[in-house]
């Protein structure tokens, strides 16, 4: 569960999801250019996740999967994942897809969704201990946040490893093994 004040969750929370409404709402106006404020059952709009969500349990509308999802996707990940801008699809793909997958119905998005981020991991992690920095602009153009930040820790991890191979002493000797110990009377 995500901390209430998380800017990132709250980011996720705001990604756009397509919704058909199932009942007629009144007093609605998500068309400011509708002369009425209400909805017709089956009309089709797009509501950020967290609005979505409430009227996906109060059964008044039924949540679609979203287009950084479709099959496309799909196709391009498994085709060769680590090629594929998530970042412009979604920021936060994989979160974003954690929350929506028990409400959409579809039940390959939880496998589809590890099976992505493993192949990303792999080309991320390698690519963060080998690259250069002109190469890493262009990577993280189309790293989602998630892997962003994996991206930077694993650099931050290699720089730390690179800097106690190259300086310093490797073994300190514990002070325990200096003493003698006192002679028994």
């Amino acid at each position: 569960m995500a901390s209430y004040y998380d800017i990132d969750d709250i980011l996720v929370e705001e990604q756009r999801v397509p919704v058909a409404f199932q009942q007629a709402v009144n007093g609605v106006d998500i068309d400011p250019s509708a002369e009425t404020h209400c909805v017709e059952p089956g009309s089709k709009v797009e509501l950020p996740y967290w609005l979505a969500h409430e009227l996906h349990l109060r059964k008044v509308a039924k949540m679609k999967v979203p287009a950084c999802f479709n099959q496309r996707t799909k196709l391009e990940l498994g085709a060769d994942g680590a090629s594929v801008d998530l970042r412009s699809r979604c920021l936060y793909f994989y979160e974003f897809g954690c929350k929506i997958a028990p409400l959409v119905g579809d039940r390959d998005m939880g496998s589809f969704l590890l099976s992505a981020f493993r192949t990303r991991y792999q080309k991320i992690l390698a690519k963060a201990h080998n690259a250069a920095f002109t190469a890493h602009s262009k990577l993280l153009s189309y790293l989602t946040k998630e892997e962003t930040n994996l991206y930077e820790a694993a650099q931050s991890s290699m720089a730390a490893f690179k800097k106690w191979r190259i300086g310093g002493p490797r073994f300190e000797r514990a002070s325990v093994l200096g003493r003698k110990r006192k002679e028994a009377n």
